[in-house]
């Protein structure tokens, strides 16, 4: 059959917003051989029905919708895809909402994108569409860090930012992350807003034909600006930087233009790059995954750390948004530090040099998420400041600094999954000013002959020992997108009654809004977080297990904590011993063995 015979009359065509239809996928697919589409779009589709391929399901049995981090999924056609009639719609329905809510102002949007495949393609088209509709437009010339991208829009005075990023996702994904006029992602009642002018946007009414003479191009000028913004928020004294040594790699991210440069700028001398993943590149060649968070990743690095004997070595995503940091353990042996352990080390050194400055008043808070570690609480209350909770994603903390600005002062937040941020001159985690800040922290440790893993057994000496596990169970397309909802109705309906030995005492649902107190039968309402499909249970010895869906990816995840006391360095391996298999007691409770 010829393409041709796949084309619907132009009078049934309807390609707007087919959430809630009872369209099948077949006949989804089916609009989209329209002639209102360009070739190789209507030749991809063509084949994928000619075919009977099993990724038709896929592609278009539902349209792509903001989570946590915003619009992401696999690059092709169909509503389930990245292509250029999803950006095209999200684009245009976003221009939509900014011309209401900016009727009488010449409105400008900063644009960001990664490494990613297509990822500067992406952002061009996103440009020519907001130019299209009359907006101004800065265009990064190259890859750069969404960090850059959140500071950038504050810093120039945008009404909104974009940029084209999937983080640390496999290569076949990219995505699309918008930020509001105070660098942060956007966040109710902003994005259920936009997301309605989005679906109600027909495809044929994308405006695609740009004008560049609304576009401005940024690029190392703007990077200058921003990596001095990091050095005057991440730093707080100069004790040995020229005798750290240093390992970093960019994973073929885009840190490349950024972290370097702020080193050597900020004192370090001593620099050693991973030459072969400075290459950008969204393939991620030397890597099965471009994730700090996993030791894999950093092989490359902890090697070279062997030969140059680092003391620290660090690493970021591909969006150069999360970092991973490795030290020297009590064994002398590069290790890597998981999100919490690191947040904990910037937090409290933060805090202690704000007390020795006299900056704290009792209107100080620090942010965190809902799944991260509660050792937070605990720092917070040591220095005399706050810890304020949102849900998982930087975008609740860029929240948190909007509705209290003014009143009170934001020190530093940070979330589990690697990232972090100093100071309120970014809204959204920043790798480049946290790792200015580690190296910082590891330097002084090593003039005062210790390392950054001993000076975090010393804070827990101060707070309690918190140990974390997190377990990822990926379920992928429809049949999977099901399974994570009955796992997660059935968590819900049948908690764990002991974890570890320790009874449960509470369950939080954030999804209905309650916390039950078990021993009294007592259910407690909380409305002070917004609704999000997550659960949290806590036992009576203060064992922490929270399970939600990703927003990002096709993932359940459990996130779990469990914590004691210590008293010496001496006691550290034996304690982490025993927290270590009490979180294989919690996994095998809940079955995740």
């Amino acid at each position: 059959m010829k393409l041709e015979d796949f084309l619907l009359p132009s009078s049934n065509f309807q390609p707007k917003h087919t959430r809630n239809t009872n369209m099948t996928t077949l006949e989804k697919a089916k609009l989209w051989l329209h002639e209102s589409f360009d070739e190789e779009t209507r030749n991809a589709v063509q084949l994928l029905i000619e075919g009977n391929s099993p990724d038709l399901e896929d592609s278009f049995y539902r349209e792509l919708e903001f989570g946590t981090g915003g619009m992401r999924g696999i690059m092709g056609v169909g509503t389930n895809r990245l292509n250029k009639y999803t950006l095209g719609q999200a684009t245009q329905g976003l221009a939509n909402y900014m011309l209401k809510q900016f009727s009488n102002e010449e409105i400008k949007v900063a644009i960001a994108y990664d490494v990613r495949n297509n990822s500067k393609e992406f952002g061009k088209l996103v440009a020519d569409v907001l130019t299209a509709n009359g907006i101004k437009v800065l265009l990064f010339k190259d890859h750069r860090p969404t960090p850059e991208l959140s500071f950038t829009v504050r810093n120039r005075k945008c009404h909104g930012g974009i940029v084209l990023t999937a983080s640390h996702n496999p290569p076949e994904y990219n995505g699309y992350k918008v930020y509001w006029n105070d660098g942060a992602q956007i966040v109710p009642p902003h994005d259920e807003a936009i997301i309605n002018e989005v679906y109600s946007v027909k495809f044929e009414e994308i405006k695609f034909n740009g004008n560049d003479d609304l576009i401005e191009w940024i690029g190392e000028e703007q990077d200058d600006v921003y990596i001095d913004a990091c050095i005057e928020n991440s730093t707080y004294q100069n004790v040995g930087k020229e005798n750290l040594n240093i390992v970093f790699t960019s994973i073929h991210g885009t840190t490349y233009t950024t972290v370097p440069k702020a080193l050597k700028k900020a004192g370090f001398k001593k620099i050693d790059l991973v030459k072969e993943q400075m290459i950008p590149s969204g393939n991620f060649p030397t890597v099965d995954s471009p994730n700090p968070e996993e030791p894999a990743a950093l092989e490359m690095a902890m090697d070279l750390a062997k030969i140059t004997n680092a003391d620290i070595v660090i690493g970021t995503d591909p969006d150069g948004d999360r970092l991973g940091i490795a030290v020297r353990n009590l064994d002398g042996e590069i290790q890597l530090l998981n999100g919490n352990q690191t947040n904990t080390i910037l937090t409290y050194y933060i805090l202690n040099e704000w007390r020795k400055q006299d900056r704290i008043t009792g209107k100080e808070f620090i942010g965190s998420t809902i799944v991260t570690s509660d050792i937070f609480f605990d720092i917070a209350q040591k220095f005399g400041v706050e810890c304020k909770v949102g849900l998982t994603g930087f975008k609740w903390i860029g929240k948190m600094i909007r509705d209290f600005e003014g009143k009170e002062k934001f020190v530093c937040g940070g979330e589990e999954s690697f990232g972090f941020m100093t100071g309120d001159f970014v809204r959204d985690k920043d790798s480049c000013g946290s790792i200015v800040l580690a190296c910082e922290i590891a330097a002084w440790c090593k003039a005062n002959g210790r390392t950054m893993y001993q000076y975090l057994i010393e804070i827990y000496q101060e707070t309690g020992m918190y140990y974390e596990g997190l377990v990822n169970l990926v379920r992928k397309g429809r049949d999977g997108a099901e399974e994570i909802q009955n796992m997660m109705k059935n968590f819900r309906e049948n908690p764990p009654k002991t974890l570890a030995g320790s009874p449960v005492e509470e369950v939080k649902d954030f999804k209905e809004q309650t916390n039950f107190i078990i021993s009294k039968n007592e259910k407690q309402v909380m409305n002070d977080i917004p609704k999000s499909n997550v659960l949290i249970y806590y036992t009576q010895d203060g064992t922490k297990v929270c399970v939600r869906p990703s927003g990002t990816e096709p993932k359940i995840k459990f996130y779990i904590s469990v914590k004691d006391s210590i008293t010496s360095e001496a006691d550290f391996r034996e304690k982490l011993k025993s927290l270590e298999e009490k979180i294989q007691e919690v996994r095998k409770d809940l079955q995740l063995s």
